[in-house]
Protein backbone atom coordinates (compact mmCIF):
# COMPACT_ATOMS: atom_id res chain seq x y z
CA UNK A 1 0.00 0.00 0.00
CA UNK A 2 2.50 2.71 -0.84
CA UNK A 3 3.27 4.97 -4.05
CA UNK A 4 5.71 2.48 -6.02
CA UNK A 5 9.80 3.72 -6.14
CA UNK A 6 10.91 4.78 -10.06
CA UNK A 7 14.23 5.78 -11.64
CA UNK A 8 14.47 7.85 -14.24
CA UNK A 9 16.16 6.22 -17.21
CA UNK A 10 18.51 8.01 -20.11
CA UNK A 11 18.92 5.80 -23.24
CA UNK A 12 21.32 6.73 -26.00
CA UNK A 13 21.50 4.49 -29.17
CA UNK A 14 22.06 5.37 -32.76
CA UNK A 15 19.62 7.40 -34.56
CA UNK A 16 19.05 4.80 -37.38
CA UNK A 17 17.96 2.00 -34.98
CA UNK A 18 15.87 4.33 -33.18
CA UNK A 19 12.64 3.15 -34.53
CA UNK A 20 13.68 -0.75 -34.15
CA UNK A 21 14.26 0.32 -30.45
CA UNK A 22 11.26 2.03 -29.62
CA UNK A 23 9.09 -0.56 -30.91
CA UNK A 24 11.09 -3.00 -28.71
CA UNK A 25 10.62 -0.81 -25.60
CA UNK A 26 6.86 -1.23 -26.35
CA UNK A 27 6.72 -4.62 -26.37
CA UNK A 28 8.86 -5.22 -23.11
CA UNK A 29 6.66 -2.10 -21.50
CA UNK A 30 6.70 -1.20 -18.26
CA UNK A 31 7.79 2.58 -18.49
CA UNK A 32 6.67 6.09 -18.39
CA UNK A 33 7.99 8.05 -21.55
CA UNK A 34 9.10 11.66 -20.63
CA UNK A 35 9.00 14.24 -23.18
CA UNK A 36 12.62 16.23 -24.33
CA UNK A 37 10.79 17.88 -27.05
CA UNK A 38 8.21 21.31 -27.23
CA UNK A 39 5.75 19.36 -28.91
CA UNK A 40 3.11 21.21 -31.06
CA UNK A 41 0.27 19.25 -30.03
CA UNK A 42 -0.73 17.41 -26.54
CA UNK A 43 0.18 13.81 -26.55
CA UNK A 44 -3.46 12.74 -24.74
CA UNK A 45 -4.94 13.72 -28.42
CA UNK A 46 -2.71 11.92 -30.18
CA UNK A 47 -4.75 8.71 -31.06
CA UNK A 48 -5.62 8.27 -34.77
CA UNK A 49 -9.03 9.33 -35.70
CA UNK A 50 -9.98 6.14 -37.36
CA UNK A 51 -9.15 4.86 -33.44
CA UNK A 52 -11.94 6.85 -32.04
CA UNK A 53 -14.12 5.75 -34.94
CA UNK A 54 -13.26 2.53 -34.60
CA UNK A 55 -14.25 2.64 -30.84
CA UNK A 56 -17.43 3.63 -31.92
CA UNK A 57 -18.52 1.01 -34.41
CA UNK A 58 -17.28 -1.43 -32.32
CA UNK A 59 -19.20 -0.05 -29.21
CA UNK A 60 -22.48 0.20 -31.48
CA UNK A 61 -21.90 -3.39 -32.88
CA UNK A 62 -21.36 -5.04 -29.34
CA UNK A 63 -24.57 -3.32 -28.34
CA UNK A 64 -26.85 -5.05 -30.75
CA UNK A 65 -28.85 -7.97 -28.67
CA UNK A 66 -27.53 -11.14 -31.88
CA UNK A 67 -24.67 -11.32 -32.86
CA UNK A 68 -22.65 -13.82 -35.43
CA UNK A 69 -20.01 -15.72 -35.27
CA UNK A 70 -16.89 -13.94 -34.76
CA UNK A 71 -14.27 -14.49 -37.73
CA UNK A 72 -10.71 -14.82 -37.00
CA UNK A 73 -8.94 -14.80 -39.85
CA UNK A 74 -7.53 -11.20 -40.99
CA UNK A 75 -7.56 -11.94 -44.49
CA UNK A 76 -9.44 -9.84 -46.91
CA UNK A 77 -10.73 -7.84 -43.25
CA UNK A 78 -10.49 -3.97 -44.20
CA UNK A 79 -10.65 -2.22 -40.96
CA UNK A 80 -11.23 1.72 -42.54
CA UNK A 81 -14.15 0.15 -44.77
CA UNK A 82 -15.97 -1.99 -42.03
CA UNK A 83 -15.63 1.24 -39.57
CA UNK A 84 -17.24 3.35 -42.20
CA UNK A 85 -20.35 0.60 -43.38
CA UNK A 86 -21.11 0.46 -39.33
CA UNK A 87 -21.00 4.23 -38.53
CA UNK A 88 -22.93 4.79 -41.81
CA UNK A 89 -25.66 2.25 -41.50
CA UNK A 90 -25.86 3.74 -37.45
CA UNK A 91 -26.65 7.11 -39.00
CA UNK A 92 -28.94 5.07 -41.50
CA UNK A 93 -30.73 3.65 -38.30
CA UNK A 94 -31.21 6.47 -36.47
CA UNK A 95 -33.17 8.37 -39.43
CA UNK A 96 -35.08 5.96 -40.16
CA UNK A 97 -36.44 4.82 -36.67
CA UNK A 98 -37.05 8.96 -36.48
CA UNK A 99 -38.80 8.79 -39.33
CA UNK A 100 -40.69 5.46 -38.20
CA UNK A 101 -41.75 7.38 -34.88
CA UNK A 102 -42.99 10.25 -36.74
CA UNK A 103 -45.11 8.58 -39.15
CA UNK A 104 -46.80 6.75 -36.11
CA UNK A 105 -47.61 9.51 -34.47
CA UNK A 106 -48.88 11.10 -37.50
CA UNK A 107 -51.36 8.37 -38.74
CA UNK A 108 -52.56 8.81 -35.39
CA UNK A 109 -53.33 11.98 -35.67
CA UNK A 110 -54.81 12.01 -39.10
CA UNK A 111 -56.40 8.45 -38.43
CA UNK A 112 -59.55 9.79 -37.25
CA UNK A 113 -60.91 12.19 -39.97
CA UNK A 114 -60.11 9.21 -42.84
CA UNK A 115 -58.12 9.01 -45.68
CA UNK A 116 -58.80 12.17 -47.31
CA UNK A 117 -57.32 14.68 -50.02
CA UNK A 118 -56.72 18.15 -49.38
CA UNK A 119 -57.58 20.43 -52.56
CA UNK A 120 -54.84 21.39 -54.77
CA UNK A 121 -55.28 25.10 -54.69
CA UNK A 122 -57.83 27.52 -53.32
CA UNK A 123 -59.73 27.94 -56.59
CA UNK A 124 -61.19 24.06 -56.04
CA UNK A 125 -63.91 25.55 -53.06
CA UNK A 126 -64.14 29.01 -54.48
CA UNK A 127 -61.09 30.24 -52.10
CA UNK A 128 -63.03 28.50 -49.16
CA UNK A 129 -61.04 26.21 -47.20
CA UNK A 130 -61.18 23.72 -44.44
CA UNK A 131 -59.89 23.98 -40.95
CA UNK A 132 -60.09 20.79 -38.83
CA UNK A 133 -60.78 20.88 -34.75
CA UNK A 134 -60.93 18.61 -32.28
CA UNK A 135 -63.42 19.17 -29.42
CA UNK A 136 -64.22 16.94 -26.36
CA UNK A 137 -67.87 16.20 -26.31
CA UNK A 138 -68.84 19.02 -23.28
CA UNK A 139 -67.42 21.55 -25.82
CA UNK A 140 -69.49 21.30 -28.19
CA UNK A 141 -72.60 23.61 -26.74
CA UNK A 142 -70.16 26.51 -26.43
CA UNK A 143 -69.94 26.77 -30.70
CA UNK A 144 -72.75 29.19 -31.04
CA UNK A 145 -71.05 31.87 -33.58
CA UNK A 146 -74.08 31.77 -36.42
CA UNK A 147 -71.50 32.78 -39.29
CA UNK A 148 -69.31 29.64 -38.51
CA UNK A 149 -69.73 27.05 -40.69
CA UNK A 150 -68.73 23.27 -39.59
CA UNK A 151 -69.77 19.70 -39.56
CA UNK A 152 -69.14 16.89 -37.59
CA UNK A 153 -67.04 14.07 -39.39
CA UNK A 154 -66.41 11.95 -36.61
CA UNK A 155 -67.08 11.24 -32.98
CA UNK A 156 -65.78 9.10 -30.05
CA UNK A 157 -66.51 8.46 -26.82
CA UNK A 158 -64.81 11.35 -25.48
CA UNK A 159 -64.47 13.80 -28.43
CA UNK A 160 -65.84 15.28 -32.15
CA UNK A 161 -64.00 15.63 -34.83
CA UNK A 162 -65.07 19.02 -36.52
CA UNK A 163 -64.03 20.46 -39.76
CA UNK A 164 -64.94 24.49 -40.08
CA UNK A 165 -65.25 26.25 -44.13
CA UNK A 166 -63.99 29.52 -44.05
CA UNK A 167 -61.47 31.38 -46.62
CA UNK A 168 -59.60 32.36 -43.09
CA UNK A 169 -58.46 31.01 -40.00
CA UNK A 170 -61.57 31.48 -37.43
CA UNK A 171 -60.14 34.05 -34.81
CA UNK A 172 -58.96 31.69 -31.21
CA UNK A 173 -62.03 33.14 -29.39
CA UNK A 174 -64.40 31.87 -31.88
CA UNK A 175 -63.46 28.11 -31.13
CA UNK A 176 -62.62 26.73 -27.43
CA UNK A 177 -59.67 24.53 -29.07
CA UNK A 178 -56.80 25.18 -31.07
CA UNK A 179 -56.91 24.02 -34.57
CA UNK A 180 -55.16 20.30 -35.62
CA UNK A 181 -52.52 20.15 -38.42
CA UNK A 182 -53.64 17.65 -40.62
CA UNK A 183 -51.06 17.52 -43.14
CA UNK A 184 -51.17 17.35 -46.79
CA UNK A 185 -50.28 13.77 -47.17
CA UNK A 186 -53.49 11.47 -47.17
CA UNK A 187 -53.69 8.71 -44.37
CA UNK A 188 -53.38 5.64 -47.34
CA UNK A 189 -49.95 7.43 -48.21
CA UNK A 190 -49.04 8.23 -44.86
CA UNK A 191 -49.26 3.93 -43.93
CA UNK A 192 -48.00 3.19 -47.51
CA UNK A 193 -44.60 5.26 -45.76
CA UNK A 194 -45.48 3.64 -42.65
CA UNK A 195 -44.88 -0.07 -44.04
CA UNK A 196 -42.02 0.38 -46.08
CA UNK A 197 -39.49 2.61 -43.63
CA UNK A 198 -40.74 -0.98 -41.15
CA UNK A 199 -39.34 -2.76 -43.72
CA UNK A 200 -36.36 -0.61 -44.65
CA UNK A 201 -35.53 -0.60 -41.08
CA UNK A 202 -36.00 -4.49 -40.33
CA UNK A 203 -33.29 -4.44 -43.07
CA UNK A 204 -30.84 -2.52 -41.72
CA UNK A 205 -31.06 -3.95 -38.42
CA UNK A 206 -30.40 -7.75 -40.32
CA UNK A 207 -27.13 -5.70 -41.84
CA UNK A 208 -25.87 -4.71 -38.31
CA UNK A 209 -26.71 -8.05 -36.93
CA UNK A 210 -24.91 -9.33 -40.14
CA UNK A 211 -21.65 -6.86 -38.58
CA UNK A 212 -21.53 -8.10 -35.83
CA UNK A 213 -19.14 -10.78 -36.86
CA UNK A 214 -16.33 -8.32 -37.32
CA UNK A 215 -16.26 -7.37 -33.54
CA UNK A 216 -13.33 -9.22 -32.77
CA UNK A 217 -11.10 -8.39 -35.53
CA UNK A 218 -11.97 -4.76 -34.97
CA UNK A 219 -11.12 -4.88 -31.45
CA UNK A 220 -7.46 -6.78 -32.66
CA UNK A 221 -6.84 -3.33 -34.95
CA UNK A 222 -8.08 -1.35 -32.55
CA UNK A 223 -5.69 -2.63 -30.19
CA UNK A 224 -2.78 -2.40 -33.26
CA UNK A 225 -3.94 1.58 -33.95
CA UNK A 226 -3.88 2.46 -30.79
CA UNK A 227 0.02 0.80 -30.14
CA UNK A 228 1.16 2.66 -33.58
CA UNK A 229 -0.45 5.76 -32.29
CA UNK A 230 1.40 5.36 -29.19
CA UNK A 231 4.89 4.26 -31.52
CA UNK A 232 4.39 7.31 -33.42
CA UNK A 233 4.09 9.66 -30.02
CA UNK A 234 7.04 8.25 -28.92
CA UNK A 235 9.01 9.14 -31.66
CA UNK A 236 8.23 12.82 -31.01
CA UNK A 237 9.41 12.98 -27.80
CA UNK A 238 12.99 11.79 -28.02
CA UNK A 239 15.57 14.48 -28.24
CA UNK A 240 17.56 13.44 -32.13
CA UNK A 241 20.97 14.26 -33.13
CA UNK A 242 22.70 13.77 -36.26
CA UNK A 243 23.94 10.24 -35.21
CA UNK A 244 22.43 9.41 -32.00
CA UNK A 245 19.04 9.84 -30.34
CA UNK A 246 18.14 10.33 -26.19
CA UNK A 247 15.10 8.91 -24.83
CA UNK A 248 14.24 9.17 -20.89
CA UNK A 249 11.35 7.34 -19.04
CA UNK A 250 10.76 6.73 -15.88
CA UNK A 251 10.47 2.82 -14.50
CA UNK A 252 10.05 0.90 -11.75
CA UNK A 253 13.00 0.47 -9.59
CA UNK A 254 12.42 -3.57 -8.78
CA UNK A 255 12.70 -4.16 -12.68
CA UNK A 256 16.15 -2.16 -13.18
CA UNK A 257 17.92 -5.52 -14.23
CA UNK A 258 15.19 -5.77 -16.77
CA UNK A 259 16.19 -2.13 -18.75
CA UNK A 260 19.47 -2.85 -18.31
CA UNK A 261 19.32 -6.23 -20.21
CA UNK A 262 17.56 -4.34 -22.80
CA UNK A 263 20.10 -1.87 -22.81
CA UNK A 264 22.86 -4.18 -23.31
CA UNK A 265 20.95 -6.29 -25.87
CA UNK A 266 20.09 -3.33 -27.84
CA UNK A 267 24.41 -1.81 -27.23
CA UNK A 268 22.19 1.35 -26.12
CA UNK A 269 23.82 3.70 -23.12
CA UNK A 270 21.98 3.52 -19.96
CA UNK A 271 22.07 5.79 -17.49
CA UNK A 272 20.06 5.41 -14.08
CA UNK A 273 18.97 8.40 -11.70
CA UNK A 274 17.24 8.12 -8.29
CA UNK A 275 14.58 11.10 -8.78
CA UNK A 276 15.70 14.99 -7.65
CA UNK A 277 12.73 16.30 -4.77
CA UNK A 278 12.49 19.36 -7.46
CA UNK A 279 11.43 16.15 -10.00
CA UNK A 280 7.57 15.22 -9.98
CA UNK A 281 7.46 11.88 -11.13
CA UNK A 282 4.15 10.15 -12.04
CA UNK A 283 2.75 8.50 -9.62
CA UNK A 284 2.30 4.46 -9.58
CA UNK A 285 0.19 3.15 -6.89
CA UNK A 286 0.63 -0.26 -6.05
CA UNK A 287 -2.16 -2.25 -3.44
CA UNK A 288 -3.16 -5.54 -2.79
CA UNK A 289 -5.75 -6.58 -5.41
CA UNK A 290 -8.68 -7.01 -2.10
CA UNK A 291 -8.12 -3.20 -1.64
CA UNK A 292 -6.98 -2.04 -4.80
CA UNK A 293 -10.29 -0.39 -5.26
CA UNK A 294 -9.22 2.36 -3.22
CA UNK A 295 -6.87 3.26 -6.04
CA UNK A 296 -10.08 3.72 -8.54
CA UNK A 297 -12.15 5.70 -5.66
CA UNK A 298 -9.08 8.17 -5.37
CA UNK A 299 -8.20 8.05 -8.72
CA UNK A 300 -11.67 9.69 -9.36
CA UNK A 301 -10.55 12.47 -6.99
CA UNK A 302 -7.30 13.88 -7.12
CA UNK A 303 -3.60 11.25 -7.68
CA UNK A 304 -1.59 11.83 -4.94
CA UNK A 305 2.14 13.77 -5.81
CA UNK A 306 4.91 11.38 -6.00
CA UNK A 307 6.66 12.74 -2.80
CA UNK A 308 4.03 11.94 -1.21
CA UNK A 309 1.74 9.34 0.51
CA UNK A 310 -0.96 6.70 -0.85
CA UNK A 311 -4.26 7.08 0.89
CA UNK A 312 -6.06 4.03 -1.12
CA UNK A 313 -5.82 2.05 2.21
CA UNK A 314 -7.57 4.63 4.47
CA UNK A 315 -9.97 6.06 1.60
CA UNK A 316 -10.88 2.13 1.41
CA UNK A 317 -12.30 1.39 4.88
CA UNK A 318 -13.45 5.16 5.38
CA UNK A 319 -15.89 4.97 2.83
CA UNK A 320 -17.10 2.13 3.85
CA UNK A 321 -17.63 3.34 7.30
CA UNK A 322 -19.24 6.32 6.24
CA UNK A 323 -21.56 4.70 3.99
CA UNK A 324 -22.79 1.89 6.45
CA UNK A 325 -23.65 5.12 9.19
CA UNK A 326 -25.43 6.72 6.44
CA UNK A 327 -27.19 3.72 4.96
CA UNK A 328 -27.94 2.53 9.01
CA UNK A 329 -30.29 -0.07 8.03
CA UNK A 330 -29.62 -3.79 7.85
CA UNK A 331 -32.37 -4.53 5.60
CA UNK A 332 -31.34 -2.31 2.89
CA UNK A 333 -27.87 -3.44 3.23
CA UNK A 334 -28.63 -7.27 2.49
CA UNK A 335 -31.06 -6.20 -0.29
CA UNK A 336 -27.51 -4.60 -2.11
CA UNK A 337 -25.96 -7.78 -1.15
CA UNK A 338 -28.25 -9.91 -2.62
CA UNK A 339 -28.23 -7.74 -5.91
CA UNK A 340 -24.03 -7.69 -5.70
CA UNK A 341 -24.07 -11.43 -5.14
CA UNK A 342 -26.56 -11.80 -8.51
CA UNK A 343 -24.02 -9.46 -10.43
CA UNK A 344 -21.05 -10.88 -9.25
CA UNK A 345 -19.18 -13.25 -11.79
CA UNK A 346 -20.64 -10.51 -14.32
CA UNK A 347 -18.78 -8.31 -12.64
CA UNK A 348 -15.90 -10.29 -12.75
CA UNK A 349 -15.24 -10.24 -16.01
CA UNK A 350 -13.14 -7.27 -16.07
CA UNK A 351 -10.46 -6.04 -13.41
CA UNK A 352 -12.20 -3.30 -13.03
CA UNK A 353 -15.46 -4.81 -12.12
CA UNK A 354 -13.68 -7.65 -9.87
CA UNK A 355 -11.93 -3.96 -8.09
CA UNK A 356 -15.19 -2.69 -7.53
CA UNK A 357 -16.88 -6.12 -6.15
CA UNK A 358 -14.43 -6.21 -3.60
CA UNK A 359 -15.35 -2.53 -2.40
CA UNK A 360 -18.73 -2.63 -2.47
CA UNK A 361 -18.58 -6.39 -0.17
CA UNK A 362 -16.34 -4.16 1.77
CA UNK A 363 -18.91 -1.42 2.11
CA UNK A 364 -22.42 -3.70 2.46
CA UNK A 365 -20.29 -6.23 5.04
CA UNK A 366 -20.06 -3.28 7.27
CA UNK A 367 -23.32 -1.52 6.84
CA UNK A 368 -24.73 -5.24 7.60
CA UNK A 369 -22.93 -4.73 10.76
CA UNK A 370 -23.71 -1.50 11.41
CA UNK A 371 -27.41 -1.96 10.87
CA UNK A 372 -27.66 -4.94 13.13
CA UNK A 373 -25.83 -2.78 15.59
CA UNK A 374 -28.28 0.05 15.06
CA UNK A 375 -31.21 -2.25 15.67
CA UNK A 376 -32.81 -1.10 12.00
CA UNK A 377 -34.34 -3.43 9.37
CA UNK A 378 -36.32 -1.59 6.79
CA UNK A 379 -37.51 0.57 9.34
CA UNK A 380 -38.37 -2.01 11.65
CA UNK A 381 -37.32 -2.07 15.06
CA UNK A 382 -37.23 -5.67 16.89
CA UNK A 383 -39.56 -6.11 19.60
CA UNK A 384 -37.46 -6.06 23.22
CA UNK A 385 -36.09 -9.42 24.41
CA UNK A 386 -35.32 -11.09 20.85
CA UNK A 387 -32.14 -12.26 19.74
CA UNK A 388 -31.67 -9.06 17.31
CA UNK A 389 -32.37 -6.97 19.71
CA UNK A 390 -30.30 -8.04 22.15
CA UNK A 391 -26.83 -6.99 20.06
CA UNK A 392 -28.90 -3.45 19.72
CA UNK A 393 -26.22 -1.12 20.97
CA UNK A 394 -27.21 1.94 19.18
CA UNK A 395 -30.27 3.79 19.00
CA UNK A 396 -30.67 6.46 16.36
CA UNK A 397 -33.05 8.55 17.70
CA UNK A 398 -30.72 8.99 20.87
CA UNK A 399 -29.47 12.79 19.37
CA UNK A 400 -26.87 13.28 22.29
CA UNK A 401 -24.46 9.69 21.91
CA UNK A 402 -25.39 10.01 17.84
CA UNK A 403 -23.86 12.89 17.80
CA UNK A 404 -21.23 11.90 20.16
CA UNK A 405 -20.64 9.09 18.06
CA UNK A 406 -20.27 11.24 14.62
CA UNK A 407 -17.49 14.22 15.83
CA UNK A 408 -15.44 10.65 17.40
CA UNK A 409 -15.05 9.49 13.62
CA UNK A 410 -14.70 12.76 12.33
CA UNK A 411 -12.01 13.68 15.00
CA UNK A 412 -10.14 10.09 14.42
CA UNK A 413 -10.09 10.46 10.84
CA UNK A 414 -8.81 14.40 10.83
CA UNK A 415 -6.28 13.18 13.86
CA UNK A 416 -5.23 10.30 11.29
CA UNK A 417 -4.81 12.88 8.33
CA UNK A 418 -2.62 15.19 10.43
CA UNK A 419 -0.51 12.17 11.95
CA UNK A 420 0.07 10.71 8.75
CA UNK A 421 1.19 14.33 7.22
CA UNK A 422 3.54 14.35 10.64
CA UNK A 423 5.56 10.66 9.39
CA UNK A 424 5.32 12.30 5.76
CA UNK A 425 6.88 15.31 7.10
CA UNK A 426 9.48 13.76 8.88
CA UNK A 427 12.39 15.36 8.65
CA UNK A 428 11.53 18.62 8.71
CA UNK A 429 10.05 21.14 11.48
CA UNK A 430 6.46 20.94 10.04
CA UNK A 431 6.28 17.43 10.39
CA UNK A 432 6.16 19.08 14.79
CA UNK A 433 3.42 21.76 13.11
CA UNK A 434 1.40 18.38 12.16
CA UNK A 435 1.32 17.20 15.57
CA UNK A 436 0.41 19.97 16.85
CA UNK A 437 -2.81 20.43 14.81
CA UNK A 438 -3.34 16.31 16.55
CA UNK A 439 -3.07 17.67 19.91
CA UNK A 440 -5.72 21.13 19.35
CA UNK A 441 -8.08 18.62 17.41
CA UNK A 442 -8.04 15.53 20.17
CA UNK A 443 -7.57 18.45 22.89
CA UNK A 444 -11.16 20.30 21.40
CA UNK A 445 -12.83 16.81 21.42
CA UNK A 446 -11.52 16.16 25.04
CA UNK A 447 -12.91 19.65 26.32
CA UNK A 448 -15.91 19.13 24.90
CA UNK A 449 -16.35 15.23 26.60
CA UNK A 450 -15.17 17.08 30.31
CA UNK A 451 -18.60 19.39 29.58
CA UNK A 452 -20.68 16.55 29.78
CA UNK A 453 -18.46 14.11 31.88
CA UNK A 454 -17.86 17.01 34.66
CA UNK A 455 -14.30 15.27 34.96
CA UNK A 456 -11.81 18.00 36.15
CA UNK A 457 -8.28 15.90 35.30
CA UNK A 458 -9.89 15.59 31.65
CA UNK A 459 -10.62 19.30 31.44
CA UNK A 460 -6.65 20.25 32.43
CA UNK A 461 -5.92 17.49 29.46
CA UNK A 462 -7.78 19.38 27.01
CA UNK A 463 -6.25 22.55 28.13
CA UNK A 464 -2.74 21.06 28.21
CA UNK A 465 -3.22 19.58 24.50
CA UNK A 466 -4.33 23.04 23.64
CA UNK A 467 -1.13 24.77 25.04
CA UNK A 468 0.95 21.73 23.44
CA UNK A 469 -0.62 22.18 20.11
CA UNK A 470 -0.83 26.22 20.26
CA UNK A 471 3.05 26.38 20.33
CA UNK A 472 3.80 23.66 18.02
CA UNK A 473 2.00 25.45 15.30
CA UNK A 474 3.18 29.02 16.65
CA UNK A 475 6.89 27.63 16.20
CA UNK A 476 7.02 25.29 13.73
CA UNK A 477 4.68 26.38 11.06
CA UNK A 478 7.19 28.17 8.96
CA UNK A 479 10.20 27.12 7.02
CA UNK A 480 11.50 30.10 7.06
CA UNK A 481 15.33 29.77 8.08
CA UNK A 482 16.20 31.91 11.88
CA UNK A 483 19.08 33.98 11.20
CA UNK A 484 18.49 37.33 12.63
CA UNK A 485 15.77 38.77 15.19
CA UNK A 486 13.57 40.16 12.48
CA UNK A 487 13.58 35.94 11.16
CA UNK A 488 12.24 35.26 14.31
CA UNK A 489 9.47 37.81 14.04
CA UNK A 490 8.41 37.07 10.61
CA UNK A 491 8.62 32.68 12.00
CA UNK A 492 6.28 33.84 14.87
CA UNK A 493 3.76 35.72 12.26
CA UNK A 494 4.02 32.67 10.20
CA UNK A 495 2.69 30.64 12.79
CA UNK A 496 0.04 33.24 14.24
CA UNK A 497 -1.31 33.20 10.74
CA UNK A 498 -1.23 29.55 10.74
CA UNK A 499 -3.65 29.25 14.21
CA UNK A 500 -6.34 31.24 11.93
CA UNK A 501 -6.87 27.57 10.10
CA UNK A 502 -8.47 26.57 14.01
CA UNK A 503 -12.17 27.54 12.86
CA UNK A 504 -11.35 25.28 9.43
CA UNK A 505 -10.64 22.57 11.80
CA UNK A 506 -13.66 23.26 13.70
CA UNK A 507 -15.82 23.56 10.46
CA UNK A 508 -14.10 20.15 9.53
CA UNK A 509 -15.05 17.85 12.57
CA UNK A 510 -18.44 19.72 12.71
CA UNK A 511 -18.78 18.18 8.57
CA UNK A 512 -18.81 14.71 10.09
CA UNK A 513 -22.26 15.00 11.73
CA UNK A 514 -23.61 14.68 8.24
CA UNK A 515 -23.28 10.95 9.55
CA UNK A 516 -25.53 11.15 11.82
CA UNK A 517 -28.23 13.22 10.46
CA UNK A 518 -28.28 11.42 6.96
CA UNK A 519 -28.24 8.09 9.06
CA UNK A 520 -31.06 9.04 11.06
CA UNK A 521 -33.00 10.50 8.01
CA UNK A 522 -33.00 7.53 5.99
CA UNK A 523 -34.02 5.65 9.40
CA UNK A 524 -37.13 8.20 9.98
CA UNK A 525 -37.84 7.96 6.62
CA UNK A 526 -38.13 4.24 6.18
CA UNK A 527 -40.27 4.12 9.81
CA UNK A 528 -42.29 6.83 8.48
CA UNK A 529 -43.34 4.67 5.00
CA UNK A 530 -44.15 1.42 7.14
CA UNK A 531 -46.08 3.71 9.14
CA UNK A 532 -48.23 4.96 6.53
CA UNK A 533 -48.68 1.33 4.82
CA UNK A 534 -50.34 0.40 8.29
CA UNK A 535 -52.82 2.97 8.61
CA UNK A 536 -53.54 2.91 5.05
CA UNK A 537 -53.92 -1.25 5.64
CA UNK A 538 -56.14 -0.85 8.85
CA UNK A 539 -58.25 2.34 7.60
CA UNK A 540 -58.84 1.33 3.84
CA UNK A 541 -61.29 -1.99 4.06
CA UNK A 542 -60.55 -4.62 0.37
CA UNK A 543 -57.70 -2.99 -1.37
CA UNK A 544 -55.99 -1.69 1.88
CA UNK A 545 -53.27 -4.61 1.81
CA UNK A 546 -53.05 -3.72 -2.05
CA UNK A 547 -52.12 0.06 -1.10
CA UNK A 548 -50.05 -0.53 1.70
CA UNK A 549 -47.84 -3.23 -0.29
CA UNK A 550 -47.55 -0.51 -2.87
CA UNK A 551 -46.66 2.20 -0.40
CA UNK A 552 -44.17 -0.11 1.12
CA UNK A 553 -42.08 -1.04 -2.42
CA UNK A 554 -42.16 2.51 -4.12
CA UNK A 555 -41.29 4.37 -0.50
CA UNK A 556 -38.54 1.94 0.55
CA UNK A 557 -37.17 1.92 -2.99
CA UNK A 558 -37.06 5.38 -3.01
CA UNK A 559 -35.47 5.73 0.17
CA UNK A 560 -32.69 3.36 -0.84
CA UNK A 561 -32.24 5.44 -4.00
CA UNK A 562 -31.62 8.27 -1.52
CA UNK A 563 -29.39 6.81 0.70
CA UNK A 564 -27.26 5.47 -1.80
CA UNK A 565 -26.82 9.25 -3.54
CA UNK A 566 -25.83 9.92 0.01
CA UNK A 567 -23.60 7.28 0.77
CA UNK A 568 -21.73 7.70 -2.23
CA UNK A 569 -21.87 11.21 -2.43
CA UNK A 570 -21.04 12.67 1.06
CA UNK A 571 -18.83 9.02 2.13
CA UNK A 572 -16.47 10.75 -0.86
CA UNK A 573 -17.05 13.93 0.31
CA UNK A 574 -15.60 13.49 3.42
CA UNK A 575 -12.62 11.44 2.18
CA UNK A 576 -11.86 14.45 -0.55
CA UNK A 577 -12.38 17.44 0.80
CA UNK A 578 -11.87 17.23 5.52
CA UNK A 579 -9.46 14.31 5.10
CA UNK A 580 -7.63 15.31 2.30
CA UNK A 581 -7.06 19.13 3.57
CA UNK A 582 -4.92 17.65 6.54
CA UNK A 583 -2.97 15.18 4.70
CA UNK A 584 -3.12 14.81 0.97
CA UNK A 585 -1.26 18.36 -0.25
CA UNK A 586 -0.08 18.35 -4.07
CA UNK A 587 -1.43 16.58 -7.25
CA UNK A 588 -0.02 14.06 -9.23
CA UNK A 589 -0.32 12.71 -12.70
CA UNK A 590 -0.75 8.84 -13.49
CA UNK A 591 1.58 6.51 -14.71
CA UNK A 592 1.32 5.84 -17.88
CA UNK A 593 3.09 2.44 -19.32
CA UNK A 594 4.31 2.70 -22.87
CA UNK A 595 3.47 -0.89 -24.04
CA UNK A 596 1.23 -2.93 -26.42
CA UNK A 597 -2.40 -2.61 -25.97
CA UNK A 598 -4.32 -5.93 -25.08
CA UNK A 599 -7.62 -6.76 -26.61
Amino acid sequence: MAIVKLKKLTFCGLINEKSKILQQLQALGGTHLICLNKLPFSTEQVTHQQTEKAISALKYLNQCAKKRHQVSEMEGFDLDKTVNEVLQLHTQIQQLANDYDFLAERISEVEPWGDFVLPESDAALGGIKLWFYILPKRLMSKIKDPDLIWQVVYQDNINCYLVVLAEHEPPAARLPVPRTHTGSVRLSELKKQYEQTALDLEDLKAKRECLTRWISLIGLSLAANEDRAELKTAHALTLDGENLFVLQAWGVSSELKKYQHFANQHKLALMVEIPDISETPPTLLNNPEQFAAGEDVISFYQIPNYHSWDPSAIVFFSFALFFAMILSDAGYAALLAVILAIKWKKLGAARKGQRFRMLAASMLSVSVLWGILAGSYFGYTPPEGSLVAFVKILDLNDFDNMMRLSITVGVAHIALANLVMAYQRRGSLLAIASLGWTALVIGGFTLWCSLDLQLLWLKYSAYGLFGIGGLCLLLFNSEREVKTLSDWMWRLFDGLKGLTGITQLFGDVLSYMRLFALGLASSSLALTFNQLAVQIYQEVSGLGLLFAILILIIGHSLNLVLCLMSGVVHGLRLNFIEFYNWSVSDEGYPFKAFSKKGV
